[in-house]
């Protein structure tokens, strides 16, 4: 049988079958992040004032639905209407002390080396504030510390006391957009991998079977027609590294003896993920997304990985970069989702060791927010006309790359959205696969472990 060069192969074959390999219309719908926002010169705040400018509108009628007659006021009205029930709309900020601060380092003339990097920056300490435009005011009586985070665009009933705080009795957030009606079924399967992790993988028997299951070399004749049913493959990320490489006080000589050994560990990652690209794209569909570990932008959103690290499959019409966050649509299913950083930051600044990751991913969705902690702990380019992070779709898929185990859920919102919520595992540390039934969407992992 010959290969297309440029399109993936239409058929797996088995010794006495053929598949048909599904197919689905492809959109990818992130060109607003791929747009040129490099401009220093603004500050950061004016995130947050695109951020409320536009939450604030969908806020009010939500709140005066839900509370009735109750006033709406700004921060700076409340020092007249001491002790008067009324609401307020406003980003949250939480104060920390254990949150990264250049400023701080800077401070500090005698260090020598890095700061420790904290598994959260919570304390007994933190505060919880609400600000408008106007000003601030801290926030008392019904706020759990731990689930609040900087950067949430929300409105609150409450009044002020005479402590000149705002005492809180019920919460408000933008909630999830209405969805789409779907006209038809979408045929076919979506994969979804993240945290490949290249660079340090050793001989990877795993991630050959992988390869024969997609391109249906593996298996008998379900298993084969499973692998057919594939019509594109999501990898979501940190595909070349999983950590990122530091070193100080190691001299000239040792430092440049650790770059080039950086330097070679990422070159051969870099190679073997090209070879991946390559054997997928002869049959099958791919979308490339970058993680924060990878060669890429460090800001979020990040770029697409660049085509000239890839000779190879660069060849091939069937592999296509994305950024990070990602939307797209397959068939009639819009799809959106990110390499996890998010949602490893909101743990981070919440130290709410109680909620799993799908739980900070359903709130992502009511919050309306990709990425609610940027700028202010996850970084971030200096928008400051429109926050391109707020979603303005409810997505059918939506999924978190390089998460510590699988996790998934059917979340139904309020005007009947129903949207399929996917962690998805880091590959490197559990060799499985998140595959995903675009008609249906009913989840299952495949798992490719040997032990």
């Amino acid at each position: 049988m010959v290969q297309n060069k440029e399109t993936p192969m239409e058929t797996d074959v088995s010794c006495n079958e053929v598949f048909q390999r599904e197919s689905a219309d492809y959109q990818d719908l992130s060109s607003k992040y791929r747009g040129d926002y490099e401009n220093y010169s603004k500050q950061f705040a004016k995130i947050y004032t695109a951020r409320i400018s536009e939450l604030s509108k969908v806020l009010t009628e939500k709140a005066r639905k839900k509370w009735g007659t109750a006033k709406i006021m700004q921060l700076s009205e409340l020092a007249e209407c001491e002790d008067e029930r009324c609401i307020i709309i406003g980003t949250l900020y939480k104060h920390q002390q254990n949150k990264p601060s250049i400023l701080k380092e800077l401070s500090e003339d005698e260090q020598l080396v890095l700061p420790v990097v904290k598994d959260d920056y919570c304390s007994d300490d933190d505060l919880v504030y609400l600000e408008d435009d106007t000003s601030r005011i801290k926030l008392v009586g019904n706020v759990n510390i731990k689930d609040t985070v900087t950067g949430v665009v929300c409105a609150v009933l409450g009044r002020q006391d005479q402590n000149s705080s705002f005492k809180v009795e019920e919460w408000c957030f933008p909630g999830c957009l209405p969805q789409e009606k779907i006209s038809s079924p979408t045929k076919g399967k979506i994969v979804l991998i993240s945290g490949l992790e290249l660079a340090t993988a050793e001989v990877n028997l795993e991630l050959n079977l992988l390869v024969e299951w997609l391109c249906g070399m593996l298996g008998d004749s379900s298993t084969q027609k499973e692998g057919a049913s594939v019509v594109r493959v999501i990898i979501a990320g940190n595909s070349i590294k999983g950590t990122s490489d530091s070193h100080v006080n190691k001299g000239l000589q040792g430092g440049k003896a650790l770059d080039l050994a950086v330097t070679k560990e990422i070159a051969i990652g870099t190679k073997k993920m090209d070879d991946l690209l390559s054997e997928l794209a002869k049959f099958c569909c791919v979308t490339l997304m970058p993680g924060q570990h990878d060669i890429a932008t460090f800001m979020m959103p990040q770029k697409p990985l660049h085509s000239c690290m890839f000779p190879q499959s660069r060849r091939y019409n069937s592999v296509s970069g994305a950024t990070n966050p990602w939307i797209g649509k397959i068939g009639n299913r819009l799809i959106s989702g990110t390499s996890g950083q998010p949602i490893e930051d909101l743990i981070k600044v919440s130290g709410a060791n109680y909620l799993s990751p799908i739980e900070w991913l359903e709130r992502t969705l009511n919050w309306r927010h990709f990425c609610p902690t940027a700028p202010d702990t996850l970084p971030c380019y200096p928008y400051h006309e429109k926050d391109l992070f707020i979603m303005e779709e409810c997505p059918n898929i939506y999924f978190a790359g390089n998460m510590n185990k699988f996790e998934t859920k059917l979340w139904e919102g309020e005007d009947k959205q129903v949207v399929r919520l996917i962690c998805i595992p880091k590959f490197s540390t559990t060799k499985t696969v998140v595959l995903v039934d675009l008609d249906t969407l009913e989840t299952r992992t495949v798992s490719f472990g040997t032990s």
